[in-house]
């Protein structure tokens, strides 16, 4: 028997010999006194690989490989502060612990992924993520946070069918009776037979195949089982292995162990275990059994020594002690001492071999130096993130500062706009009210004239017509534009006023364009009488005999063209012909014309011109005014 500090000794020992292989002889001498010492000092030689190499059950140079590329993955994405980038490793690191098993870590990573879809308001990949982590949480028996992730994904669904498979997962998790749960399943089936999408389809197999268990209907559940491993087998390796362990314990159960070695050996056959050593070594593990189950320790015995040859072959030391052990105890039923000391004494000499095979112990510390240089580049994106978000805190304000006084300064423009349009009004409606006055003097000149020669009937008739034009330019004085109608009705009364007074000195005609809509049209009031009183107080009424005034309005293009046309004696003639205070009076009544034709202008933006020159031939005057229509 070994003592406690022997045991101790043999430990120290141990560390050593996986450490330095240099006098392994010597320790493998100390050591194999009796069965009871080997077997302790197998136990302390597994115990000391495990603390050092920080060991595993996975040899695995392919997810050391896949661990690379999202390392690589991930760094790049970071340096590039590419969001979608890193939520996309994160998803490619996620899937990598799920294929593995560990599902924790999974739903971890891919948590981290979703955060960042959800701020980048990726639909897509957020809905796709939401279901792998439901999916995740399911495999942890999750179940409520698994029903509330799969709801969620069924919510944000990217398309219909996805919609209805994420419904039907929700429904199939939180449905209290088997019937409903299969009609959820069935559902899902349907949608993969009709989508082609192989993983799903065989994930719900599977998934029927345990109710149909619940509900004791085995046929079923074997034809379900036996569905999902043809599915998964090309697809998803990994699933396919899960299915084939469920289908053998299925028929352990129930006792059926013929059917339950055959579906063994037929997983035993296909390439992905063949090419896999330490995949096949568990697998002849788990069919040696079911020998053993069966009562049949000869069969596995067989079996576990073919286990134990190929671990010792690849180098794959968790197995071939597992091999051992198996086989132990098999030899302890049997009362075979013997057997048991030459194997583990087989182990113990064929150690140093084993591990210096066993890529595991490299593998794994690669891995854990992997996973902290992700765990690094995940700091160093928080960082990066944290002085982003500083930078753009200092970007926003200072934006949001600009936009202030942009919007004050737009505030302020706006204000002296209406300022200055509100001005321009007021001058507008100062101007209109000046010419007023002006026509008034010239009119109750006529009403002075019409008494002074003592012929009131011509007086009383001129007042009334006075009164009638002087109540319509009333009635529109208000508004810088007046119908159409109502400035011609005006116009006709000011010439029809005009007449009266200078009967003997002119005829009038006023023409209108049959294109003009008489009642929909509006003009600026007043505009045309001031050109009218011009033609005729300063060129028709010096004229030694009747002259012609002609007042027309057209519609040219999409203009307003009224013409004003008199034969009188010109502007340069009336010029000579004025007195000082006419001259004035004139100046001022046209300029403020043009002014308020300017004001027009800037207000409506009617496009408002006007020309006024001498006739090329023939005495009189010409006016054109051209006021935009649209």
């Amino acid at each position: 028997m070994i003592s406690f500090y022997s045991s101790v000794n043999l430990v120290k020992q141990s560390f050593d010999l996986v450490k330095n292989r240099k006098g392994y002889l010597k320790f493998y001498l100390l050591c194999m006194k009796d069965l009871k010492s080997v077997k302790l000092v197998f136990k302390i030689l597994l115990i000391s690989i495990l603390v050092v190499g920080n060991f595993c059950t996975a040899q695995d140079s392919t997810r050391v490989t896949q661990a690379y590329k999202s390392a690589a993955k991930l760094k790049k994405a970071v340096d590039n502060n590419d969001n979608k980038g890193v939520a996309d490793s994160y998803v490619g690191i996620a899937n990598d612990y799920y294929i593995q098993g560990n599902y924790a870590k999974s739903e971890e990573f891919l948590v981290k992924a979703r955060n960042i879809y959800k701020n980048l308001s990726d639909k897509k990949n957020l809905e796709a993520v939401t279901r792998k982590i439901a999916q995740s949480q399911e495999k942890q028996n999750k179940i409520t946070p698994a029903i509330s992730n799969y709801s969620m994904a069924a919510e944000m669904g990217y398309t219909e069918k996805s919609r209805a498979v994420n419904t039907n997962d929700a429904a199939r998790l939180s449905s209290p009776t088997s019937e409903q749960k299969v009609e959820a399943i069935q559902d899902n089936i349907n949608i993969g037979l009709k989508t082609k999408d192989k993983g799903d389809l065989a994930a719900s197999y599977s998934q029927m195949a345990d109710v149909n268990i619940q509900q004791k209907d085995i046929p079923k559940a074997e034809e379900n089982l036996n569905n999902a491993y043809v599915i998964s087998k090309k697809e998803a390796p990994q699933q396919a292995l899960e299915i084939n362990q469920k289908l053998t314990n299925f028929y352990v159960e129930n006792r059926n162990f013929e059917k339950a070695i055959e579906a063994k050996k037929k997983v035993l056959k296909e390439d992905f275990v063949k090419d896999n050593s330490q995949e096949k070594v568990n697998q002849i593990q788990e069919l040696a059994d079911i020998y053993i189950k069966k009562n049949d320790p000869d069969e596995a015995v067989i079996l576990l020594k073919n286990a134990y040859g190929i671990a010792l072959e690849k180098g794959h030391t968790l197995e071939a002690q597992k091999s051992v052990k198996r086989l132990d105890s098999l030899y302890s039923i049997t009362g075979n001492t013997d057997a048991s000391v030459l194997l583990y004494r087989d182990f113990l000499g064929k150690l140093p071999d084993i591990v210096s095979k066993d890529r595991s112990l490299v593998d794994n510390k690669i891995l854990e130096d992997t996973e902290q240089r992700i765990s690094q580049l995940e700091k160093e994106k928080e960082l990066k993130d944290a002085l982003i978000h500083k930078k753009n805190v200092f970007n926003y304000s200072l934006i949001a500062a600009l936009i202030l006084l942009t919007g004050l300064v737009i505030f302020i423009f706006r204000m002296l706009k209406k300022v200055q349009i509100k001005n321009k009004k007021i001058a507008l409606q100062s101007l209109r009210r000046e010419m007023n006055p002006h026509f008034i003097f010239n009119s109750l000149n006529s009403v002075n004239h019409f008494i002074a020669t003592n012929n009131e009937l011509e007086a009383n008739q001129y007042l009334t017509k006075f009164s009638k034009l002087m109540r319509g330019v009333m009635e529109n004085s208000a508004e810088d534009f007046i119908p159409f109608q109502q400035e011609l009705d005006l116009l006709q009364n000011y010439l029809a006023l005009e007449k009266t007074r200078f009967a003997d000195k002119f005829d009038y005609e006023i023409e209108v364009d049959e294109n003009l809509n008489m009642h929909s049209l509006k003009i600026p009031g007043m505009l045309v009488q001031p050109f009218l009183e011009n033609a005729v107080w300063h060129g028709l009424r010096y004229r030694s005999d009747k002259g012609f005034l002609t007042l027309s309005f057209e519609k040219e293009a999409q203009h307003l063209k009224i013409t004003i046309e008199d034969n009188g004696i010109g502007i340069e003639e009336s010029k000579k012909q004025k007195t000082q205070h006419q001259k004035t009076r004139e100046g001022r009544g046209m300029k403020n014309t043009l002014e308020r034709i300017k004001l027009l202008n800037d207000l409506y933006k009617k496009e408002i011109t006007c020309t006024i020159k001498d006739k090329e031939n023939g005495s009189g005057v010409l006016v054109n005014i051209k006021i935009n229509l649209t």
